[in-house]
């Protein structure tokens, strides 16, 4: 395993839509477990693979409770809508305030080629919704109803 560069707003790749995975084989394995130790130690919730400059329908997450792999992912129901605090490990530091849907049911494949299906709420709802629009090309900043100052990230903080 190796820590991957993460890609950074300002880099077109990042606004280019991905191709699907079609080899599910040890190539694509190293890949997420790369993934996953650069998730980890970027102290984020999830990574897509445009974040580390490759062009394929692949993201992680992980809300807190264990790693999940998607490929070639697609949401087939959303529910509600709120308004979330979102950042990026690709814009560090910056965070602003996005509608996103409550509950998210989505299917991808794993590592393997299996297909599943996973239902979210919340954060994991919108970690989902975050990670699928980077394999688009979509940054979560051109979904942003009002980025936030510093000022008023550090008043959420002490609440």
């Amino acid at each position: 395993m190796a820590l991957r560069n993460i890609v950074k707003e300002g880099d077109d790749i990042l606004l280019k839509k991905c191709r699907p995975v079609e080899k599910f084989d040890e190539k694509l394995h190293g890949l997420l477990d790369d993934m996953g130790e650069t998730l980890y130690e970027s102290g984020g919730v999830g990574l897509a693979g445009p974040q580390v400059g490759i062009m394929r329908r692949v993201c992680i997450i992980d809300v807190g409770d264990g790693l999940i792999e998607f490929i070639n992912p697609r949401i087939i129901k959303a529910e509600g809508k709120h308004q979330v605090v979102e950042g990026c490990l690709s814009s560090p530091g910056e965070f602003g305030i996005v509608e996103r849907p409550v509950k998210v049911t989505a299917v991808a494949f794993d590592r393997d080629g299996n297909e599943f299906e996973v239902e979210g709420e919340d954060l994991f709802a919108q970690a989902m919704c975050h990670e699928f629009d980077h394999l688009d090309g979509v940054l979560f900043k051109s979904k942003v109803i009002r980025m936030l100052s510093p000022d008023e990230l550090a008043h959420d903080d002490e609440e």
